[in-house]
């Protein structure tokens, strides 16, 4: 991986978008070892089945958060994903 991708360490994903789905990029960014942490929002947290949250956290992501969502809650939640981030690349390192 070069460039931006082996540098992001936060990524803020839709649950559902046009094309690959939230749950999807995030298994694609698994596979190619991006250690990037994930943000999920979504419009209706009934989207997300009990096993899909469990394997979107096991998977990286940090938080789940429904819409709409206050610009204080977003960024406590892309700080704590920078945090959990940051943590990891010392222990990868």
């Amino acid at each position: 991986m070069s460039g931006l991708a082996e540098r992001t360490a936060c990524v803020v994903l839709d649950l559902r978008m046009p094309g690959m789905n939230g749950l999807q990029l995030q298994q694609h960014l698994a596979e190619t070892s991006n250690r990037a942490s994930i943000v999920f929002l979504t419009a209706r947290m009934s989207g997300f089945s009990e096993d899909e949250k469990r394997r979107a956290l096991k998977t990286g992501a940090v938080q789940l958060l429904q819409k709409p969502v206050s610009k204080e809650v977003l960024l406590l939640a892309v700080r704590n994903a920078l945090k959990t981030w940051a943590n990891d690349e010392r222990r990868t390192s």
